[in-house]
């Protein structure tokens, strides 16, 4: 019986293109995979005490949500609509409440005039609740929920927003589930996108509004949104940034 395989090489740090972006990102990693080993810290009453080097910090000032802004992005090209520029930043966040509000925050440094898109939402019917559902999941119950998969009830967009689907739509448009878009034009009933990412970058693609279903396991039932399948994207979840 053969041995278990082992993996020595990062192929991601192989992919860097100048030898000192490729040094760094290694010195970077390998002190993370010595953080899950236990190699790195000192023990302290069953916890770790970690030190964390100071050029992966952020100097902090009196807003911590500038401060991560003004680290990733230049505030001068937040509304340029840039798709190189923003290929390559984004911000990770580990809730969907502090995704929302740096995502609120960037809109608002952009000096384009917006519009704000409001979700149609209702309740999946079944033979057993068909009675219960008008009385307990009311529309305006419906519209404060927020879950994975699926667009808020308002979705505030401008020109030069940076959006993801959020649903497969044409794969060989590239409109695939977590592609990275610019907003290029708003209309009542369609919204004029850039691709970003993938085969079909700088393709201009239409957005319709469209029936998305929740999937969320923690909700003990379903409700469908008629919304744009989009969600603004300078920042996003942890989880989300593995498909990019």
């Amino acid at each position: 019986m053969t041995g278990v395989p082992t993996f020595k090489f990062n192929m991601r740090i192989q992919t860097l293109g100048s030898d000192e972006k490729c040094a760094k990102t290694k010195q970077i990693s390998n002190w993370i995979a010595d953080i899950g080993d236990g190699k790195n810290g000192v023990q302290n009453d069953g916890y770790a005490t970690i030190d964390i080097p100071g050029d992966l910090l952020l100097k902090y000032c009196n807003d911590h949500i500038a401060s991560i802004v003004e680290s990733t992005f230049s505030s001068s090209d937040i509304s340029i609509g840039n798709t190189a520029y923003f290929q390559q930043r984004a911000i990770l966040a580990p809730t969907l409440d502090v995704v929302q509000s740096i995502n609120e925050y960037m809109i608002s440094l952009n000096h384009f005039e917006g519009r704000l898109y409001l979700s149609s939402d209702t309740a999946c019917h079944s033979d057993k609740t068909v009675g219960l559902l008008h009385d307990v999941h009311t529309p305006k119950y419906l519209n404060g929920i927020k879950c994975s998969g699926v667009s808020n009830h308002e979705l505030n967009l401008k020109v030069g927003t940076t959006v993801m689907l959020l649903r497969n739509i044409n794969h060989s448009l590239g409109l695939c589930s977590d592609t990275r878009m610019i907003v290029t034009k708003l209309e009542n009933y369609v919204l004029e996108e850039k691709i970003m990412t993938g085969s079909n970058v700088g393709h201009e693609v239409l957005i319709p509004r469209m029936f998305l279903t929740s999937s969320d396991p923690k909700l003990l039932f379903q409700f469908q949104k008629r919304q744009y399948p989009l969600i603004v994207a300078y920042t996003m979840k942890i989880n989300k940034s593995q498909s990019q």
